[in-house]
């Protein structure tokens, strides 16, 4: 298979993908945000939530994305709701505003922190502004939401609900070219456990980590790393991203979702500042 012949795109989602759950805490007095909800695993957050029956408010930068997350819940016939929120995770007003916002829908319980952006370059030549960026998009957005969102999942009648954040298998390892985003991993697997240390129980905090999911962010990633390292996109796929996997295909987002919907839910109880590891073995695994 040629560079211009490969299938780069992300799945297309459909209703049968996601996971659905009989808990009492999903239905469409309960609200969950889902940050990055235009696009990609944000997206398929959403939609999973909303097919569980909870009302999601989805939080990104990109309007036209929210509205296209929207347009799918409805086409789904979801049966809860969906409110997209244009936010600047970068703005503490902004992050604020959408935690107000998601608490007059009703009772706000769940948090999935899932925005985020990858830059690619060794640390010497690593751009600090970029730097800045990601960090402030995936590592202190997910602390000021989780400090808004506290006070009202702990002010619900029995204190119930979760934050949820996006890990990776580089929040357990590090490669070459990417200490921005092995950063913001590795800090978010540490205040997963200090929601979790403050969370008395009821309120858990656990993350998701897996390894390369085919979103619109991956597709970029895999021509950004084919110059990088000068080999094709095949080569990318094959030999760095699945190279070290036993589970040789990427994750399709809705895959990711599931783990949220599961995590979220009564089921996952005893899921608290644990870390849900779908990595098809590149953790635990090495040739």
């Amino acid at each position: 298979m040629t560079d211009s012949d490969m299938d780069l795109t992300a799945p297309e989602l459909s209703p049968d993908d996601f996971l659905r759950i009989d808990d009492p805490h999903f239905e469409a007095g309960n609200v969950a945000i889902v940050t990055g909800a235009a696009s990609g695993i944000g997206r398929a957050t959403a939609t999973a939530l909303a097919s569980n029956g909870l009302t999601v408010v989805g939080a990104d930068i990109d309007a036209d994305g929210l509205d296209e997350t929207g347009a799918l819940v409805d086409e789904f016939d979801a049966p809860g709701t969906y409110h997209g929120v244009e936010t600047d995770l970068t703005s503490d007003a902004d992050v604020e505003a959408v935690v107000d916002a998601a608490a007059e829908e009703g009772e706000l319980r769940y948090v999935a922190n899932i925005a985020g952006m990858q830059h690619i370059a060794s640390i010497p030549g690593f751009p600090m502004e970029k730097y800045d960026l990601l960090l402030d998009i995936m590592l202190r957005s997910p602390f000021k939401m989780a400090q808004a969102a506290i006070p009202h999942i702990e002010a619900t009648d029995d204190g119930v609900g979760a934050i949820a954040n996006m890990s990776s298998v580089h929040g357990h390892y590090a490669t070459k070219d990417k200490p921005a985003y092995i950063t913001a991993k590795h800090g978010l697997d540490g205040l997963t456990r200090a929601v979790a240390a403050e969370g008395g129980g009821t309120l858990r905090g656990f993350s998701v980590s897996v390894g390369y999911v085919l979103t619109p962010l991956m597709v970029d990633q895999i021509a950004d790393t084919a110059d990088e390292r000068d080999i094709s996109k095949q080569e990318v796929i094959e030999d760095v991203m699945l190279g070290q996997a036993r589970t040789k295909e990427m994750m399709s987002p809705a895959e990711v979702a599931n783990l949220f919907t599961f995590g979220f839910s009564g089921h996952a109880k005893h899921l608290n500042g644990g870390d849900l590891l779908f990595d098809g073995g590149y953790v635990h695994t090495y040739e």
